[in-house]
């Protein structure tokens, strides 16, 4: 045989017997986009997901692990966090309560962060090249309609430019997802009104933060005549929202809005959800749109915790396991027009959170210290972006070490063992 024709062969064989390199095998997938629960084997291949399938063998790839025991689902969209940390250069980010995404990220099962405002028109461009350039999170954003965003509430009384929005959202499509009004203490509806036209010019959902509620300006009406179709109304769980009446019955406002499509995002943050307002909507069966952390420095360390905390305090009240994590992976990547992200689909990014459920009783609370007893908990285990073990908490991609060799670890033609002089 010519010996070109039998390399040829032997490397096409290869190819085939290792077509994957990674298969995660035996855990319970859960893709609410693509109809799926159940048992399965994911493989990947340069990135992407290859296949789903009952059974894959693991001499297909280069490297199998077994997930049996997890839920196996796309990676997590936090659809609310505040990430412009620009360490060193106070003054020009967003306060002191930001969070570096990569230091929060991967632990939770979250690969993308969606960041709500933190840099508004006049500040974005230094956010970008600072932290969401340099992130391996892939962290996306919503820009203020104030031109320097949350330095501080003082900031966001003004300073609304529909027009240079639209603009900067054009220039950085590929990273700028939505428009956000947040914080607002006048009782007129500038803030809100300015950030809906930006939205419509540039063609992007509008996510408001109600700030302070005002008789002149209802929460009702936010819902029912300011918003679009896909804008976004965070903290919906906040105290001050009207949920259920004196019988316990949802408001048929909400009701109205969602048919109208505007859409309801948890946003926990550190005080902007109570558990009463929570339980009232989920026993109604008016369940979350989205389900995001706010993220912070002053959320993280508080009862929000991390998203899969969060998703199980929603689960304890009744929120149906497969609606949470429809409500962090496909409903926000719909939310964000994203359509590649948030799914297990076979050509779809290789972003995946391996989460355990936890049995036994659970207190979960909020900062106004309602508390609420759970019987499980979800917890991640590992987080794969692209492909790529970015958490491995249970280590389940290391080897023996004992099988390893006695010089594993060395760099080659770099490190050299030395041995201490004395008796050898």
């Amino acid at each position: 045989m010519n010996k070109l024709l039998w390399f040829v062969l032997l490397y096409t064989g290869m190819g085939l017997a290792q077509e994957f390199d990674l298969v995660l095998k035996g855990g319970r997938v859960v893709d609410p986009r693509n109809g799926q629960d159940g048992v399965m084997d994911v493989a990947i291949r340069q990135g992407r997901i290859a296949a789903v399938e009952p059974a894959i063998d693991a001499s297909r790839a280069k490297e199998s692990v077994s997930v049996k025991g997890l839920l196996v689902t796309p990676g997590m969209i936090d659809l609310h966090v505040h990430v412009f940390f620009t360490a060193g250069n106070p003054g020009a980010w967003a306060g002191d309560s930001s969070v570096q995404p990569d230091a929060f990220s991967f632990r939770t099962g979250v690969t993308t962060m969606v960041d709500a405002g933190s840099a508004g028109w006049r500040n974005f461009e230094l956010f970008r090249a600072t932290v969401i350039d340099r992130a391996k999170t892939r962290v996306l954003a919503m820009v203020n309609i104030a031109g320097f965003g949350m330095i501080s509430d003082a900031t966001e009384q003004g300073d609304f430019d529909p027009d240079a929005v639209a603009k900067l959202a054009a220039k950085h499509k590929d990273v700028i997802v939505g428009v956000k009004s947040a914080h607002y203490q006048k009782p007129d509806w500038d803030s809100v009104d300015d950030a809906v036209l930006a939205g419509t010019k540039a063609k992007i959902p509008v996510m408001v933060d109600f700030g302070y509620f005002l008789p002149q300006r209802p929460y009702y009406e936010l819902v029912a005549k300011h918003l679009r179709p896909g804008d976004i109304s965070t903290h919906m769980f906040r105290a001050p929202v009207p949920f259920v009446d004196k019988e316990g019955k949802l408001y048929p406002y909400l009701v109205e809005a969602r048919k109208r499509g505007v859409k309801f995002d948890v946003g926990h943050g550190g005080g902007s959800f109570v558990l009463r307002n929570a339980a009232g909507s989920i026993q109604n069966g008016f369940y979350p749109d989205t389900i995001s952390s706010d993220l912070h420095t002053g959320s993280m360390n508080g009862s929000f915790m991390d998203l899969p905390a969060l998703m199980s305090k929603l689960m304890a009240l009744g929120l149906p396991l497969k609606e949470a994590i429809r409500a962090t992976t496909s409903t926000p990547a719909e939310v964000i027009q994203r359509p590649e992200l948030g799914h297990l689909g076979v050509g779809a990014v290789a972003d995946l959170a391996l989460l355990r459920v936890m049995e036994g009783e659970f207190g979960y609370w909020d900062n106004n210290r309602g508390k609420v007893i759970g019987k499980e908990r979800l917890f991640c285990e590992m987080t794969l972006k692209g492909g790529e073990v970015m958490w491995d908490w249970n280590g389940r991609m290391g080897r023996d070490f004992r099988t390893l060799g006695e010089i594993y670890g060395i760099r080659p033609k770099v490190d050299q063992i030395v041995a201490p002089p004395g008796k050898q």
